[in-house]
């Protein structure tokens, strides 16, 4: 989808297609269904040094057009405005690169995506604002809802104001809306979805250890309804990120991904001794990696890119 090179004050980059939602699918400017696969970063204040050019460059090399740049909503989860240049630094890097790149507003610990909301509001107003010319900037705008959260009470209007916010400036961006019980109630959200909106779409995350055919037939559910999915964050452990790996129903979810065509991104890039991350715990590289450089987690994704 890359449409040539545009150069300006000296720096060059791909110019990749606009997207956009189109039913459940996301098109390019031609209206062809397009697949987004991508990696996400793990917190990007835990782990900032793997947000780097070379890095990104090793993952579009294995097959990822697309990356998730994780920052924490949470001060207790190291959220810290100064954070924000290292967003800027991702954005440039995916850019430079002709990827796609999802600005994620990491919502866990703080579960209710109204208890931040004021600075989810600065955060999408300073990103929009920025980067509403770009073709290539997605925005997920409440990771990972949880707790005593409901869509009708707490997500659907915060998502609205935060549609607002970010329409303000970028008309046409596409946007990631996160749903009940850690994005995976979004069976419950195609009842009730958001109205006169253009370009947004529902985040649904899963752990394939610990969310098998039950939830799969929530998102068919979801998807015959006619909701858009996003699988924002996934891994083959269970959901503590780390412990078993699934591969069986690991490869029934990437069955259900690539028959209706799901944009994903796959949970994590870093090193940490976790059964999600991508990097083995031994390397120490932050730069360009190879394929003997990956978890087992890792070496199964890229094989998946593949396909």
């Amino acid at each position: 989808a890359l449409l040539g090179i545009v150069c300006m004050a000296g720096t060059c980059q791909a110019k990749v297609s606009r997207l956009s939602v189109k039913g459940t699918k996301v098109v390019n400017a031609s209206g062809k269904t397009v697949q987004l696969k991508g990696v996400s970063t793990h917190g990007i204040a835990w782990f900032p040094q793997y947000v780097n050019k070379k890095q990104f460059a090793s993952w579009k090399k294995f097959g990822a057009n697309t990356v998730r740049l994780a920052l924490y909503s949470d001060k207790a989860a190291g959220f810290d405005k100064s954070l924000y240049k290292k967003v800027d630094e991702g954005v440039k890097y995916a850019t430079q690169l002709g990827m796609y790149v999802i600005i994620d507003w990491h919502i866990l610990s703080d579960g209710n995506p109204k208890t931040n909301q004021k600075q989810a509001t600065a955060f999408f107003t300073r990103m929009a604002k920025k980067y509403a010319k770009q073709t290539n900037v997605i925005y997920e705008i409440c990771n990972e809802p949880n707790g005593s959260v409901t869509w009708e009470k707490d997500i659907k209007p915060y998502a609205k104001k935060m549609y607002q916010v970010i329409r303000k400036y970028d008309k046409k961006g596409i946007i990631i809306v996160g749903t009940p019980n850690w994005s995976q109630d979004v069976d419950v959200v195609a009842k009730s979805p958001l109205k006169g909106v253009e370009n947004v779409m529902y985040a649904l995350h899963f752990y394939a250890a610990t969310h098998t055919d039950w939830l799969r037939s929530k998102v068919t559910t979801a998807l015959s309804a006619g909701l858009p999915i996003y699988v924002s964050e996934f891994s083959i452990c269970d959901s503590s990120g780390s412990g078993r790996i699934d591969t069986s129903s690991a490869a029934k979810w990437m069955k259900l991904i690539r028959k209706y065509k799901l944009p994903y991104a796959a949970w994590n890039v870093s090193n940490k001794a976790e059964t999600s991350s991508l990097i083995k715990s031994s390397c120490s590289k932050t730069g360009t990696i190879k394929s003997s450089d990956l978890s087992k987690t890792g070496k199964w994704l890229v094989k998946e890119f593949k396909k």
